[in-house]
């Protein structure tokens, strides 16, 4: 039986597409899963492309999540026919992903999913819905409450929408979607956002160290001149968790909100977190900070992928996009 994937390779020429493989074999402390759900994260649409350091070798398959069964293990933790999920760690990056009928995954990275967590609702979470949990648990932490004033960048993406979303669980009563796309207002607002401004109308023309304390706290999934522009904004002893870099790694700006306003950047780190604060997060997303009714969740076929890429990273795609596989329609 031969199974498909998506394939990246860099010899002569850099070529993504789809091929098909044989049932792999594992190794000690490897699990075997047949995989029903992928995601789509920014990181696998760079993946597709060359020269962005994503991948780290080559050919490689792409997709840092992936939801499914167990049927294979060489691991006393595991059996076959346990649901399971996994994101980060090395997965589609350094060793193959989730854009796979079947993959082979050491048993350190397999969360054992929730009793109540299908695999679909598993992957419409997927590494956005985790990313933006961890941020939201973040500024908890540092004193995030229902009257807090909170701004979110990117809001139409994956990680910017969960972000709404769970705001809106926690009944914070102001949380304001920062986002360039006018026609998504009232999606946004479905979600959790309380308004909706553009970044031309807060941002001024000539950007200043410190501006009028308008947010409490920030998600940030943009980075970049992004970042720099948001940090005057923030209120005395305020939180920004930074969760992203769709606009880029570098930083330009003052010490002076760090300084004089106290103010904290909180890297949001989804790849390494423990599987302890992993199996939390899951749980509460479980139990607790729900999947959105009114979410825009596509499902595509694996043919689809590179579509979907090319939308997500043309800052055309809006929602959560999850790939069928495995047979999955």
């Amino acid at each position: 039986m031969t199974y498909r994937r998506l394939r990246v390779s860099n010899e002569d020429t850099f070529k993504a597409e789809i091929e098909a493989f044989s049932k792999p074999e594992i190794a000690d402390n490897e699990v075997l899963i047949a995989v029903d759900y992928s995601g789509i994260n920014y990181k696998d649409a760079l993946a597709t492309r060359p020269k962005t350091g994503v991948l780290r070798e080559y050919p490689m398959t792409p997709g840092i999540d992936l939801a499914g069964t167990i049927i294979e293990s060489k691991d006393e933790r595991f059996v076959s026919g346990e649901a399971v999920l996994v994101t980060g760690y090395g997965l589609g990056v350094k060793q193959d992903g989730g854009l796979s009928d079947l993959q082979i995954v050491p048993a350190d990275w397999v969360v054992k999913r929730p009793k109540n967590l299908s695999a679909t609702q598993a992957m419409t979470f997927g590494t956005a819905g985790f990313t933006a949990a961890l941020a939201v648990q973040a500024l908890l932490s540092h004193g995030l409450n229902a009257s807090s004033r909170v701004l979110v960048t990117g809001a139409t993406g994956g990680v910017g929408s969960f972000a709404l979303h769970f705001l809106k669980q926690l009944g914070c009563q102001e949380v304001i979607a920062l986002s360039r796309k006018e026609k998504q207002a009232d999606y946004l607002k479905s979600l959790g956002a309380t308004k909706v401004i553009s970044p031309t109308e807060l941002f001024p023309e000539k950007s200043r160290p410190l501006n009028k304390q308008l947010f409490d706290f920030a998600i940030d999934t943009v980075g970049a001149d992004t970042l720099a522009q948001i940090l005057p904004f923030i209120n005395y002893a305020g939180s920004v968790a930074l969760c992203g870099n769709a606009g880029g790694i570098q930083l330009n700006t003052t010490v002076l909100p760090f300084i004089l306003r106290g103010v904290n950047l909180l890297g949001i780190d989804s790849v390494e977190a423990s599987m302890e604060e992993r199996q939390k997060i899951w749980k509460k997303m479980t139990d607790e900070w729900l999947l959105p009714k009114n979410m825009q969740v596509n499902t595509i076929a694996l043919d689809q992928v590179l579509e979907t890429a090319d939308a997500l990273l043309a800052g055309k795609h809006i929602g959560r996009t999850i790939v069928a596989l495995g047979g999955k329609k």
